[in-house]
């Protein structure tokens, strides 16, 4: 048995300490993810009503990871992941990830990023293969932010398949959807864009979802498919690598590769502008996380 049924099995019986975090919430607020989800076995849910980080859930990044250039350095600190009862629109809690604008701060002599932010992960706490990952976030206004959900397999990258649900660079109508995998990382080719409907933005609430199978990949936002990727499009470029094992992933970057190809600022730092550094320092910069749910396949 692999550990997407060990974990099935035990969330069913309820036979572990993990299983909290599994039913979580499958009776009362399942519905709110969408018909899809409808009737669906819950495996995993966060709904971050506590005021603290449920470390049987999750673990939390530090200052040795650092990528694509990115002007931060993830800390495990209140300022940076922190909970509110208090977030308009959101049902109960809600999780907050936010920057902190600390020059000198960073460990790293040759990264000495200018902020510091927070970065959570359910790897070795929880993991599934195939199924539907959903979240609702609400996104800052904010010019070289780079928020992401996505999800990471076990092994090294790119050959352990990445699955992005939502990545955020700060304009804000419209998020990016990607996968990597060998033959596709980096600027994959695999990525599109999801531009929302006059009226609407990041700064709104949204359900951010991806439905996994072993043939296919639908990339959601509020039910509606945004970009499906199928296994013949993936094997255009290498080998398909989602039939692996994967964790959940929150985090909040700033600047680097991804802000800086979209807007090309390069002062005051590597993709972010001066108004959002300003933002940060004045305490305006967060992305919000009412929920993460998952649940097994159709």
């Amino acid at each position: 048995m692999n550990r997407f049924s060990t974990f099935a099995l035990t969330c069913a019986l309820g036979a572990t300490a993990m299983t909290a975090g599994c039913t979580a919430g499958a009776d009362t607020d399942a519905g709110e993810a969408g018909d899809t989800a409808t009737e669906r076995e819950l495996l995993f849910a966060d709904e971050f009503d506590a005021d603290t980080l449920d470390r049987d859930k999750w673990i939390v990044i530090g200052t040795d990871f650092w990528v694509n250039n990115e002007q931060q350095a993830y800390i495990d600190d209140p300022a940076v992941i922190a909970f509110t009862d208090e977030a308009e629109g959101a049902d109960g809690g809600a999780l907050i990830l936010r920057p902190v604008f600390k020059p000198g701060e960073d460990p790293k002599a040759e990264r000495n990023a200018p902020f510091v932010s927070g970065r959570i992960e359910s790897q070795g706490k929880f993991d599934f293969t195939h199924g539907r990952a959903e979240a609702r976030i609400k996104l800052p206004d904010n010019v070289g932010v780079w928020p992401a959900f996505w999800l990471l397999g076990n092994d090294q990258w790119p050959g352990t398949g990445e699955i992005d649900i939502m990545e955020y660079v700060g304009e804000k109508d419209w998020i990016g959807v990607a996968l990597h995998g060998p033959g596709y990382s980096g600027e994959t080719p695999l990525v599109n864009k999801y531009f929302f409907p006059e009226g609407e933005d990041v700064t709104d609430w949204h359900v951010y979802a991806v439905e996994w199978t072993d043939q296919q990949i639908d990339f959601m936002v509020d039910d509606h498919v945004l970009y499906r990727v199928t296994k013949p499009m993936v094997e255009n470029y290498g080998e398909w690598r989602f039939d692996n094992d994967k964790y959940l992933i929150l985090n909040f970057a700033m600047g680097g590769a991804y802000p800086f190809k979209t807007n090309g600022i390069e002062e005051p730092y590597n993709g972010i502008s001066q108004a959002t550094v300003d933002a940060v320092k004045a305490g305006e910069v967060e992305m919000l996380v009412d929920w993460v749910r998952v649940y097994a396949p159709k």
